[in-house]
């Protein structure tokens, strides 16, 4: 099951990458610092590989992801500023949120301090969820913004250094890499709000 998602959102990252270039870059790293499921590690080693066909830049690059990974971040720490939890746990689970890694990232942050957003720009599954006790918190906007494009950054480069790295050498993806149309890329976000959508209504119906 999760071997089989993580191959769907593979497929789905390297593809709107490959249609729309660097904006894929910065919309899938909106969606990676909020509550979607869509870890940077599908999405920064691709575009290190692009980098090293000579298709990207690294400057273009890191901008592109910093840039979409404050915006995402910052869309969940208002969403904890002004939604709380229970916006989150009531809608969450559309986005296959798992409440439970919530509470234990909210009870980090309390425990750990302002810091934990910074460090947890390095831990898978935290620093999907971190923004939004850091907004339900009410943290400095301007240390939260610091520290979360700090630790971003970092990381960013590092993965896209990896998949520099690898280059003519990632001959498991390396098929994955032929352009797609951009018509391909919005058929499937429209395809995901289309479900999401459904999803949500058929619950509101078995409740009546």
């Amino acid at each position: 099951m999760i071997y089989h998602l993580m191959e769907m959102l593979s497929r789905f990252s390297i593809e709107v990458i490959s249609a729309i270039g660097y904006p894929g870059v910065f919309f899938l790293m909106v969606l990676e610092s909020m509550v979607v499921p869509i870890p940077s590690e599908l999405i920064m080693p691709f575009a290190g590989f692009l980098i090293s066909q000579g298709n990207f830049t690294f400057l273009l690059v890191m901008l592109s992801s910093s840039l979409g990974s404050i915006v995402g971040s910052l869309i969940s720490y208002y969403m904890g500023k002004y939604g709380g939890n229970m916006l989150v746990i009531k809608y969450g689970k559309y986005l296959l949120l798992d409440t439970e890694d919530l509470m234990k990232t909210e009870a980090w942050f309390n425990k750990k301090g302002e810091y934990t957003i910074f460090i947890s720009r390095f831990i898978p599954v935290v620093r999907h969820l971190i923004s939004i006790p850091a907004g339900i918190g009410n943290m400095n906007l301007k240390r939260f913004i610091l520290y979360t494009i700090t630790g971003a950054s970092i990381w960013n480069f590092i993965l896209t250094y990896a998949g520099y790295l690898l280059g003519k050498n990632w001959d498991r993806i390396k098929h994955y890499s032929e352009p797609v149309s951009i018509t391909v890329a919005i058929l499937l976000v429209l395809g995901f709000i289309i479900f999401a959508y459904r999803h949500i209504r058929d619950k509101k119906l078995s409740k009546k």
